[in-house]
């Protein structure tokens, strides 16, 4: 069919790969590596189910016991609240998953061995291994073992059996935690339903045993080692606080209500120092008022002066004075006024009053005697008082060197008394744990016998290998797709090998020989043997047999493809080649020459292929004259040229005596170029059926001979990289290149690999236009 090669579309800049190809393109593209490697996939999957169903009918049934355990924490906190200062305290992630290491521990494992006698149980000691566990199990047995180390118990057979047991025991159990609770599932499988039940309620019954027999011993061992400690700490306190007692003895610390003497009587001096210096300055501020006024020499009874010393207003004596020298004063004034000042009488009364300021005046005076004594006795009772106050100061200051010492003397002891309270009360707690032991775990749910089994489990089995065989047959496929690195689309030779793909040629199935030859001699002449094409084949012959057939409409293609090129340039001479040989690319030379001299067109069809001339044997197997022959000059071409009288296809063989080393020589050489110089110039299209291009450089060297050539690929056959290299290789065909063709391509597998041919091949409507395969 003739093929139109299409725009590619192009993804815009920035768009991603999903965004370029569509939803329809992508369910086309799955449906159709669906359809090309559904046997592969199906068998894969069929092959997982037998390998599923041979699984679950050899397996024993097993069946698991189910029992829940919980670690009471609550409890235990209300039980160790009065024994830990930390009180209520959750329980980490850390400390379950301790707990099931426990669990999984070969202690209890060997405890429930031997509580439920599972060393002399077959079904432990020598379970059934299956058959992968049989064929490690004979590998195991034929390869060499080397002896076993150890003392002679341990090669005992009731040691085996245990150990064997515990293997068994240990791979059948399954200990996880439930979520992010605190409960703990306990899964134990057997044989035996109601065995099953038992071993899982007897590992944690176990658990439970294994952990108050490990809280006792600790408890009693920490006990012991409290006890040892304790006495060792009591000696260490007591020694302290004698040291603590020695030590105030030694530097007279004496402890008065909570304070040292000497800072009792420092603190008594200092308050009685400031009193004595008080009261210093009182008496000496009272001295120095007294001599102030005695300094005046005559005080004046009258005046306030005198009455400024506080004594004075308690003295009887300088009261009395005072008033009868107020009294006198009063009758001086009142006779000299009325008897004149210079009276007798006005005389005697200022002689009196003056030997009463006289007597005051040595009443003052011995006050101020009294005053300076007050105040020499507070001076010097304020002067011991400093040197008792500066020798308890020195006395403080060794005092508090040595209270130094003293402290941390004291806080020796105290450390030593509160370690030893602490150890006492921990000793408390490890004695009332040992009297009553608790556990943090219980059983909440018992193992009973389970009705069904629990593996294997078919439907899951079955579900698994169907997936799995699914995952594997669609990973072989695309294995097969990658590794097929072969022509399978039209879109696959315009990509690789950079050029239009002209058309897609079928396979034709069943050809079979019908042999025959042509009457009428097409040379000039009657004379010698007849000059025809021999028709022996059907697929060479079957554009002219089968005209509606796919295969000639193919052909068709690339007749319709060579006319539209002459409209560009001249296109006579059209050479057919391939990568390598037995890519049908004979048969394409011989099907186009055929249909162009069918339609009435002057066609030849050369045999340049002088290595491998298969044209030539099948058409003219017994012929002498050939291409040879006319460009050594021996015969001309209308001699060597065969002619069939039915399609009245011209056909020049290329007789070959001999294996020719040199034949690209010839290819290029003059003789040649006259020889389809005179083919163009007799025919309307001379078919050239070249040599491949990969094994000999023959259409190399006819490059200058040919306007375009054709590639022939064979679909499913022909190795990608191999066809564009040979191609890349050749610059003059490549440059001159008409088309590819894909040959030989099974109709029925091509439209898996397109989906459009689904379409424009395998439907009804194409036999209404009278095609057939």
């Amino acid at each position: 069919m003739l093929q139109i090669s299409k725009p590619r579309l192009a993804a815009e800049p920035g768009a991603s790969v999903l965004e370029a190809v569509s939803a329809s393109e992508l369910y086309a593209v799955v449906r159709s590596f669906l359809h090309r490697q559904f046997a592969t996939i199906a068998f894969a999957v069929v092959a997982m189910l037998v390998l599923a169903a041979a699984y679950i009918l050899v397996t024993p049934a097993k069946y698991a016991g189910h029992a829940l355990l919980m670690i009471d924490m609550h409890r235990s906190q209300f039980l160790a609240q009065q024994q830990t200062p930390l009180g209520d305290l959750p329980v980490d992630s850390a400390t379950v998953d301790t707990q099931i290491e426990i669990l999984k521990s070969e202690n209890i494992a060997l405890s429930v061995i031997k509580d439920l006698h599972l060393d002399q149980d077959p079904e432990f000691t020598r379970p059934s291994a299956g058959v992968i566990g049989t064929a490690f199990g004979l590998l195991a047995y034929l390869l060499p073992s080397r002896p076993p180390a150890g003392p002679q118990s341990q090669t005992s057979a009731e040691f085996r059996a245990t150990r064997g047991a515990l293997g068994t025991l240990q791979s059948r159990t399954s200990i996880r935690r439930v979520g992010l609770t605190y409960a703990i599932e306990i899964d134990v499988q057997s044989l035996n339903p109601d065995r099953a039940a038992q071993i899982a309620n007897a590992l944690a019954d176990a658990y439970v045993v294994d952990t108050l027999d490990a809280k006792y011993q600790t408890t009693r061992r920490a006990g012991g080692w409290l006890q040892d400690r304790l006495k060792e700490l009591r000696e260490q306190s007591a020694s302290a606080e004698r040291a603590v007692v020695d030590f105030k003895a030694n530097n007279n610390i004496v402890d008065t209500g909570g304070r040292l003497m000497n800072e009792q009587q420092l603190a008594e001096i200092n308050s009685a120092l400031l009193q004595g210096r008080a009261q210093t300055a009182e008496a000496k501020a009272r001295l120095e008022r007294v001599q102030q006024i005695l300094n005046a020499k005559d005080p004046d009874p009258a005046s306030s002066a005198a009455a400024t010393v506080t004594d004075t207003l308690h003295n009887e004596v300088i009261t009395k004075l005072r008033q009868q020298y107020l009294d006198l004063s009063g009758k001086e004034s009142d006779w000299s006024t009325r008897y004149g000042p210079n009276h007798l009488a006005v005389i005697n009364l200022r002689n009196q009053m003056r030997e009463i300021r006289r007597s005051i005046l040595d009443e003052l005076r011995r006050i101020a005697e009294t005053y300076k004594s007050e105040y020499e006795i507070a001076k010097t009772r304020e002067d011991s008082m400093q040197l008792s106050l500066s020798d308890i100061v020195a006395q403080s200051h060794a005092t508090n060197e040595a209270q130094v010492t003293l402290h941390n003397l004291e806080s020796s002891a105290q450390t030593y008394r509160t370690l030893y309270d602490s150890f006492l009360q921990r000793y408390m707690e490890s004695v009332q744990q040992q009297s009553f032991p608790f556990t943090e775990a219980r059983l909440i749910t018992r193992a009973t016998p389970p009705l069904a089994k629990s593996s294997p489990r078919t439907g899951f089995v079955l579900a698994l290998a169907a997936v799995g065989g699914l995952v594997l047959g669609i990973g072989f496929g695309m294995l097969r797709e990658i590794a097929d690195n072969v022509f399978r689309t039209t879109e696959q030779v315009e990509e690789r090998l950079d050029c239009d793909c002209l058309g897609v040629v079928p396979l034709v199935k069943g050809a079979s020989k019908v042999l025959g030859m042509a009457r009428a001699p097409s040379g000039k002449g009657a004379s010698g043997p007849p000059r025809t094409a021999m028709r022996d084949q059907d697929l060479l012959w079957m554009v002219n047999d089968s005209p509606f057939s796919r295969f000639a409409e193919s052909i068709r293609a690339l007749k319709v493809a060579a006319d539209l090129s002459k409209a560009i340039k001249a296109n006579k001479v059209i050479g057919i080649t391939s990568s390598l040989p037995n890519e049908g690319k004979s048969t394409i030379a011989m099907a186009l020459a055929q249909l162009i001299a069918v339609g009435g067109g002057r066609a030849v069809l050369v045999d340049c292929d002088l290595r491998n001339p298969s044209l030539s044997r099948q058409l003219a197997p017994e012929h002498k004259t050939g291409l040879l022959d006319v460009i050594a000059g021996a015969a001309s071409l209308a001699d060597a040229i065969w002619t069939d009288p039915a399609t009245r296809l011209s056909f020049l063989p290329a007789v070959v005596r001999t294996r020719l080393a040199n034949s690209s020589e010839i290819l290029a050489s003059e003789a040649t170029r006259r020889a389809f110089e005179t083919l163009r110039a007799t025919y309307d299209y001379v078919i050239v059926d070249l040599s491949p291009l990969a094994p000999v450089v023959d259409v190399r060297a006819m490059t200058h001979l040919v306007d375009s050539f054709i590639f022939v690929v064979e679909w499913g056959r022909t190795k990608i990289d191999v066809a564009a290299h040979a191609l890349g290789a050749a610059s003059g065909v490549h440059d001159n290149l008409l088309g590819a063709v894909l040959n030989k391509a099974d109709m029925d597998m091509l439209g898996r690999y397109e989906a459009h041919r689904g379409t424009s091949y395998y439907n009804r409507y194409y036999a209404r236009y009278g095609y057939t395969d």
